[in-house]
């Protein structure tokens, strides 16, 4: 069964003193990362949808108050002032329907997303992230397959209207509308909604309560409708604060490092068995020395485990020097051999040096006037075969018998008579 996709949203809130370090993550700022799967030569590949320039997200937010853009009067200085949204799918998704070229696609989407829920003015920085290695999905592609997400820091900002109060000179004014500021409030953006049915009648508990939506769950319903109408498919609604695809990927080293973690141990354990039947075995010179009592009748006696250990010990003692005697003999056979090697190797320099000395003439010869002396050579190799021919062989008579020479004396001395 094919792996379901999952489109997330959340919302993780950050202070003015600790935004610093999730920017410098975000916009590439350090020269190294927490996270190893950080691609720092794929970093120019991630996509700036929008950024702050040479400010950082401080210094730009000084700017937007000192303008009247935003307001964060009656905030406490440790208060939430800016959101990290991070908009995320299964990376197999994109794999599925072209990788990079579509991711950038759909986080551009989900960046006009973004824009919606938080007012574009209100977005100091947009960026997909393109350069973070997914070690699972590498494992199963074959190939580096990397991460898409998108993480947008927002400001949270409401309309807060500011009325006149009873000190104002003119009555008439007193509790109508002073004026409206964007006021950064994270609590008051991020209010859960009453849940009401089709009609709009609000959706009560059963103790008669009003039922209300988190805020977060309704961002995973609007971010997924949001999506769907654009044309991008193929996945369903994740569940509200979901990590699922770094889960994905923290379970797999999890499971990697259990797997390294379980050979270690059997390996741990195969030495502590070496160990275990080495030391069982194995006696010092003092502990040989202290290990036989002797008796009133001038016997020794010995313990079990110590009588265990010498016989074992003397065992490989034999065994030991039945090894030494025949690396003895292989290492005087070899020493003969590269005697013997040696010898050969003189004989063979010196006939060489008789052969060159004898072939110097020649070798001069055929330097100063090659084809003169390939010519004379040539010359005599033909005399040498004509005479070859011109030899006829002839075949040697079988010499005769002792007896056939006597049959033909016999006969001659009858003639004779």
């Amino acid at each position: 069964m094919a792996k379901e996709n999952f489109c997330v949203a959340r919302v993780e809130t950050r202070t003015r003193a600790t935004v610093g370090k999730f920017e410098r993550h975000i916009e590439r700022k350090n020269e190294s990362y927490e996270n190893m799967n950080v691609d720092l030569s794929r970093t120019p590949m991630n996509i700036n949808f929008k950024g702050c320039g040479k400010l950082t997200y401080n210094e730009y937010l000084n700017e937007l108050i000192a303008a009247g853009t935003v307001s964060l009067k009656g905030l406490k200085p440790d208060a939430t002032v800016f959101d990290e949204m991070i908009m995320d799918v299964n990376t197999d998704y994109f794999e599925q329907n072209g990788g990079y070229e579509y991711a950038c696609r759909f986080y551009n989407e989900a960046f006009h997303f973004a824009e919606k829920i938080y007012g574009k003015d209100n977005i100091i920085s947009a960026v997909m992230h393109a350069d973070e290695l997914n070690v699972a999905m590498t494992e199963k592609y074959g190939r580096a397959i990397y991460h898409y997400h998108l993480h947008i820091m927002a400001l949270p900002v409401v309309d807060k209207e500011v009325r006149w109060t009873k000190r104002c000179k003119d009555p008439e004014l007193v509790g109508k509308v002073k004026e409206v500021i964007h006021q950064v409030s994270h609590s008051k953006k991020w209010r859960s909604e009453k849940a009401v049915d089709e009609n709009g009648n609000p959706i009560l508990n059963s103790k008669g309560k009003q039922i209300y939506h988190a805020s977060y769950s309704v961002l995973q319903d609007k971010f997924f409708e949001h999506m769907q109408g654009a044309g991008y498919a193929g996945f369903v609604r994740g569940e509200c604060g979901s990590t699922a695809e770094n889960l994905t990927s923290l379970e797999y080293k999890i499971k990697q490092d259990q797997k390294r973690l379980t050979e270690l141990s059997e390996r741990i354990a195969e030495e502590q068995v070496r160990y275990d039947n080495n030391h069982d075995s194995f006696m010092t010179f003092s502990e040989i020395d202290s290990s036989g009592k002797k008796s009133m009748t001038g016997k020794f006696t010995v313990s079990a485990k110590d009588y265990k250990k010498l016989t074992t010990l003397a065992k490989r003692s034999y065994a030991a020097e039945s090894d030494v005697r025949k690396l003895r003999d292989e290492n005087r056979y070899l020493s003969d051999q590269v005697w013997t090697l040696k010898s050969e190797i003189s004989r063979l320099k010196a006939a060489l040096s008789e052969l060159t000395e004898k072939c110097k003439p020649y070798l001069e010869a055929l330097k100063v006037a090659p084809k003169a002396v390939k010519e004379f050579i040539n010359g005599i190799l033909e005399r040498f075969k004509k005479q070859e021919k011109s030899i006829e062989y002839k075949p040697i008579p079988a010499p005769k018998s002792n007896t056939q020479e006597r049959g033909k004396r016999s006969k001659n001395n009858n003639i004779e008579r």
